[in-house]
C-alpha cells in the first residue's frame, strides 16, 4: 500500500508542478508578489497532497520562537519536504540555495523572481561574500533568511559537517539565528521513491543571539540542532514502534 501511495503521490506531484509552473509564468510580468502567491499555492497544495495521499502530516512546536522580520533561520535538512514547508512557515523567506537550482527548468525562474540567494559552492571565499551580500538585501527588505547549515540533505542518524556559510551570515549581518530541528527524513526519505505515513515534527528553538565569536557560535548551533533532532528522531521511532 505504501508503494501504491508513493507512486500516486509522485505522479500527482510532478504533474501538478509542471502544469502550475508553466501556467504561472505570466505572473513574472507583474512583480514579486504574484510570483510568491503562486509559490505558496504550490507548496500548500503539495503539502496537502502529502497529507491526503501519502499520509504525512506535521506538528509545529515552538511557534513563539518564529522570527518577525529579518532574522536568520538555520534548519536541519533531511528531505525535500521542508523546502515546501518553510515557504508556508516563514514570511517570504530568502533561501540560500545552490546556484544550479536557479538554472533548473520550471522552478529556476521562480527562484530568480523571488530573489533567493544562489551560491556557487565551488567559489570558496567569494561564495561567502556573495551570500552575505544577498543576505543584506534580504534584511533591507525585512525578509527572514533561510539556510541549511550542512548544505545538503542528511539522512536521520547520519553525521555531516556544518559549513561556514551560517557563521558568515551570523557575523556579517549581526542578526540572531533561530535553529529549527525536524525529523522529516523518517517519513520522506531523501532518496526513496515512496513515503511513510506519519507525523513530521518541526521544532523552532530559541534564538542564538548575535555577538558570539565564530567558533563558539558554530559549536552552539551544531549542539543545539543535533541534540534536538536526535530527540525528535527517537520520538518518531517510538511512535512507529507503538
Amino acid at each position: 500500500m505504501i508503494l501504491v501511495r508513493g507512486v500516486l503521490f509522485n505522479l500527482l506531484f510532478f504533474g501538478f508542478t509542471l502544469v502550475l509552473g508553466l501556467a504561472g509564468m505570466p505572473a513574472f510580468l507583474f512583480g514579486t508578489r504574484p510570483v510568491l502567491a503562486i509559490a505558496r499555492f504550490w507548496s500548500r497544495s503539495v503539502l496537502a497532497l502529502a497529507r491526503v495521499v501519502a499520509g504525512i502530516d506535521v506538528e509545529l512546536r515552538g511557534a513563539e520562537n518564529l522570527p518577525k522580520g529579518a532574522a536568520i533561520v538555520a534548519a536541519k535538512h533531511q528531505s525535500a519536504w521542508e523546502t515546501l514547508y518553510f515557504t508556508e512557515l516563514l514570511d517570504a523567506p530568502a533561501a540560500v540555495l545552490k546556484q544550479e537550482l536557479v538554472r533548473a527548468p520550471i522552478v529556476g525562474p521562480y527562484f530568480r523572481a523571488l530573489n533567493m540567494i544562489p551560491v556557487d559552492r565551488k567559489a570558496g571565499a567569494a561564495a561567502l561574500r556573495q551570500m552575505v551580500e544577498g543576505g543584506r538585501a534580504a534584511v533591507a527588505a525585512g525578509r527572514p533568511i533561510l539556510i541549511f547549515p550542512q548544505g545538503t540533505r542528511v539522512a536521520p542518524g547520519t553525521k555531516a559537517p556544518y559549513h561556514p556559510g551560517t557563521a558568515a551570515l551570523y557575523t556579517g549581518l549581526d542578526l540572531p539565528v533561530i535553529p529549527v530541528a525536524l525529523n522529516s527524513g523518517m517519513y520522506w526519505s531523501r532518496n526513496a521513491f515512496w513515503k511513510t505515513p506519519g507525523r513530521i515534527i518541526v521544532e523552532v528553538l530559541p534564538a542564538i543571539p548575535p555577538g558570539l565569536n565564530r567558533k563558539a557560535f558554530m559549536a552552539r548551533l551544531e549542539e543545539t540542532l543535533e541534540t534536538a533532532t536526535a530527540r525528535l528522531e527517537e520520538e518518531a521511532r517510538g511512535t512507529t514502534a507503538s
